[in-house]
């Protein structure tokens, strides 16, 4: 992991937990005063994403720290784990909001008028959610960190719980007081959906899945650019991690000398590994008389579209390749 990337997403983590520290003491501050139920919702919403903060922070620390003995591809294979955690704390957020919520309302202990202030300090949560959710979106996939981009999808939930919770706010203020109680029950769907996003997202990097198609393609497409690569197959993609891990075989003259088809190993296995996405690449040489081949219609459908269009390793003319062989 480069200094740059372990720097980034640690500032990230840092910047997300002092925003919801100061969101949480100010819809804390606001229920205490009030005794909103959707505001309060809002309050314990924020602090399980200050405890998750803490959490993340931590584990991006861990999962930063370079490669060692026993972790030689170093850590960041700890990060679904450190995301998986956070989703637990927003099951128990979730659970909290609803039991309360439901409380209220059979007891009757709802609707209070919150005020003005009460909408403003929910009005200025959405507005800081959305900044929050594309900063981290942004950061978390340019940085390919399922850490930072579940915090992402958390803020995004919470643009539409503070919604929620004003609707319940708003609502009290007008005469409808079942509003509170609602809002809140709302407020309390949008956290178990987050934690579900984030569960959903981060298992595939624990079970090895397959990462998305196009990545696949331009893995075959940056094998086959190498003048000298006759064919592809036996295409293996997985995740390790949130990165992923290649192996192919590749296709070659057999007449070449073991120092040639050692040069043309290096240079794919350099093209590829060049991919942000990718740690580890192992590429195994076939001679191509040997009859090893092994049909894959992607890399044969491919290898007609270089044969036919050239490579000159534009991005552009390598989407409309792809395009064309489907």
């Amino acid at each position: 992991m480069s200094d740059d990337r372990k720097r980034v997403v640690r500032r990230v983590g840092a910047i997300v937990l002092a925003v919801n520290l100061g969101l949480a003491l100010a819809k804390g501050g606001v229920w205490w005063l009030t005794g909103s139920l959707a505001v309060g919702s809002e309050a314990v919403n924020s602090v399980a994403d200050s405890v998750y903060s803490i959490v993340i922070l931590a584990g991006l620390y861990l999962t930063t720290q370079p490669p060692d003995f026993e972790h030689p591809h170093g850590h960041e294979r700890i990060e679904p784990f450190v995301s998986l955690f956070v989703a637990l704390g927003v099951f128990a957020a979730g659970a909290a909001v609803l039991w309360n919520a439901t409380t209220a309302v059979l007891n009757g202990t709802y609707g209070v008028e919150a005020g003005t202030t009460a909408v403003a300090v929910l009005v200025g949560t959405a507005v800081t959610k959305y900044g929050l959710y594309r900063y981290c979106l942004r950061i978390g996939e340019r940085r390919h960190s399922p850490a930072l981009v579940a915090a992402a999808l958390d803020n995004r939930n919470d643009i539409l719980t503070a919604g929620a919770a004003l609707v319940g706010v708003l609502g009290a203020s007008f005469g409808a007081p079942i509003l509170d109680p609602i809002a809140a029950g709302v407020v309390s769907l949008g956290i178990f959906y987050t934690g579900y996003e984030i569960v959903r997202d981060n298992v595939n990097y624990l079970v090895g899945a397959a990462p998305p198609e196009e990545l696949r393609w331009e893995i075959i497409e940056r094998a086959l650019e190498h003048p000298e690569v006759r064919g592809a197959h036996d295409v293996v993609a997985h995740y390790v991690g949130p990165e992923v891990d290649v192996s192919i075989h590749i296709e070659v003259e057999g007449d070449m000398t073991l120092f040639e088809a050692h040069d043309i190993e290096s240079a794919v296995v350099d093209s590829i590994r060049a991919m942000p996405e990718v740690d580890d690449v192992f590429v195994h040489v076939d001679p191509k008389e040997l009859g090893e081949w092994k049909e894959d219609a992607e890399a044969d459908q491919l290898l007609e579209t270089v044969a036919e269009d050239g490579d000159d390793g534009d991005d552009g003319d390598r989407a409309e390749r792809r395009e064309q062989a489907r």
